[in-house]
């Protein structure tokens, strides 16, 4: 099901994670949150294979994580505007909602610059090679991901709590 990421946290079973997904067309870069949705941590990187296989093995993390719900990056246009990738990223979560998935939250999180981002730190303050680089790219740009929409979630909540005290 997908919802919007200031409703997410309420349709996660308590003591579940979020895995968030970073869709590449050759690699899906994963990162998970602890419990509390505090902290996104940098998970692994699946190399792209058919949508089965790459399913399947989603679903593995999914069972060993003890995940709840999923954060799925959406590259939208500088502009905003969302062209083919955005498309395609959607299209992934409804194929994945029709495997038997259709009570698993889905939320969408704007994911312009994250891989830009995450090359920057990489190379400026890790002084990280190319190819050590690529390795762990995917994975970080997912961390990254995850991390704003938690941060996101958790300024919604205390804005939240501070209306209710007026």
């Amino acid at each position: 099901m997908i919802v919007e990421i200031y409703d997410l946290a309420s349709h996660v079973t308590k003591g579940k994670r979020l895995l968030a997904l970073d869709l590449g067309e050759k690699t899906i870069g994963m990162a998970v949150s602890d419990p509390a949705f505090r902290v996104g941590s940098p998970l692994d990187t699946i190399r792209r294979k058919k949508f089965t296989t790459d399913v399947e093995q989603l679903e593995a993390v999914i069972a060993e994580k003890n995940i709840g719900g999923l954060v799925i990056g959406l590259p939208r246009n500088m502009d905003g505007t969302e062209g083919p990738r955005c498309q395609s990223v959607r299209q992934f979560a409804r194929n994945f909602e029709k495997r038997g998935w259709e009570e698993m939250p889905i939320t969408f999180w704007d994911e312009r610059l994250s891989t830009s981002a995450v090359e920057r730190f990489l190379v400026d303050e890790a002084d990280m090679s190319r190819k050590k680089r690529g390795e762990v790219v995917d994975k970080m740009a997912a961390g990254f991901i995850l991390q704003g929409a938690l941060d996101a979630m958790v300024e919604q909540a205390m804005r939240n709590s501070d209306s209710s005290l007026d």
